[in-house]
């Protein structure tokens, strides 16, 4: 667990550097807010394209041998972000990006592999914390590299950066990253007659319970991605931010997500449960994005992505959590891997919601428009989870 910990938290702090500045970098090839949110959902396109495709593969040949492929592949496209003197090719790198970000299905299989269904959630929960620390580091650094003016902005060192954390983290994956699928449980998969992607998702979505997770983890996601689209705009507009700043704020939001996903998340389940988790959290959720646009000042802006960011680090593991304790041990990698790519269609349709509605009502409308998609998470949770299948804990 802590060889991956350390692979995610290293790759992911590459992906952090990136944050912060792409909608700059859109902005420098004069985008429109309704095009940025095109171009961050072109990452999510492909990741949506590739999550089942990889996680299916890691059943088959192993996760190992996936996440070597596709931390090279993340690399390369970190060097062309670097390198691109047009948006076509700001699409290409972050498309391929985005397909070799389909891994995360394969990580998350990963720890269901090594956990038993009583730790699960925290073993879920380091992985997100994984992904918070990597929050931490990433946007800061990213910051600090692009500069704090945004007409003037670096954006070839931060994106090389993030190219060389993405080969330190293969580096260690390839000498230290342990097979954690055993040789029966892939013989017992490859007997298994192969299905396409339409099967896939029908066999995914037809289990006991996982359509409702895995609908609930879309529209979580769907908000957060629109809220992450948008805000360097929104803080450079209400702010007068450039990358820098909003690179030490999504830090912020980063240590937050450590702190509650690495040490909070496995004592709250175990004391309240998964599915009380998912109600709090999408109630937390959806006050922080209705308070963004009454911020008129850093603390009171502060005050608001604490909520936001508590509420999105307990729903996410909880309902990952769920997803993997509704299925058999052999399945895991593929309905993970649905899973995955259902949240990363949420970062297409999200994104290009969020910017459209930037673009045509107003830079605070994507954060009314999440608060109200939230509410109606919070009324499905209380009416359709009670019929879900949790293991009791020890």
């Amino acid at each position: 667990m802590l060889t991956l910990f350390l692979i995610v938290f290293i790759d992911l702090v590459g992906f952090g550097i990136i944050i912060p500045l792409l909608p700059f970098f859109g902005e420098h090839f004069n985008a429109s807010p309704a095009m940025i949110g095109l171009l961050m959902a072109s990452y999510s396109l492909a990741q949506f394209i590739a999550a089942p495709f990889w996680g299916r593969t890691s059943d088959r040949i192993g996760r190992r041998p996936v996440l070597l492929i596709t931390l090279a592949g993340t690399s390369a496209s970190y060097v062309l972000l670097g390198f691109s003197n047009s948006l076509l090719m700001l699409f290409l790198a972050r498309g391929l990006g985005g397909f070799m970000a389909g891994n995360i299905s394969t990580a998350f299989a990963y720890v269901a592999d090594i956990t038993t269904p009583e730790n699960r959630t925290k073993g879920m929960g380091v992985i997100g914390a994984a992904f918070g620390l990597g929050f931490i580091a990433g946007p800061a650094i990213g910051g600090i590299l692009a500069g704090p003016d945004p007409l003037n902005a670096d954006y070839q060192t931060p994106s090389l950066a993030a190219a060389g954390l993405s080969a330190i983290a293969l580096t260690m994956a390839f000498f230290l990253l342990k097979e954690s699928l055993s040789d029966d449980i892939r013989k017992e998969i490859a007997e298994m007659p192969a299905k396409n992607r339409r099967q896939q998702f029908k066999s995914a979505l037809g289990k006991p319970g996982v359509g409702l997770l895995i609908g609930l983890s879309f529209l979580a996601t769907f908000v957060f991605a629109g809220m992450e689209t948008t805000f360097a705009m929104w803080s450079e507009r209400r702010m007068g931010w450039g990358p820098q700043q909003n690179g030490y704020l999504f830090a912020f939001v980063g240590i937050l997500s450590a702190l509650v996903q690495g040490g909070l998340v496995g004592r709250l389940a175990r004391r309240f449960g998964e599915t009380n988790l998912v109600i709090q959290g999408a109630t937390a959720l959806a006050l922080g994005m209705l308070l963004i646009p009454f911020t008129n000042s850093l603390v009171t802006l502060l005050g608001a992505m604490v909520i936001v960011a508590y509420g999105f680090s307990i729903i996410t593991p909880s309902l990952n959590s769920l997803i993997s304790l509704q299925v058999g041990s052999g399945e895991q990698g593929g309905v993970m891997g649905v899973g995955r790519s259902a949240t990363t269609m949420a970062r297409v349709i999200g994104p290009a919601w969020a910017g459209l509605l930037f673009s045509l009502l107003g830079m605070d409308w994507p954060y009314f428009g999440g608060a109200a998609v939230m509410s109606v998470v919070v009324l499905l949770g209380l009416r359709g989870l009670k019929s879900i299948h949790v293991p009791k804990k020890a």
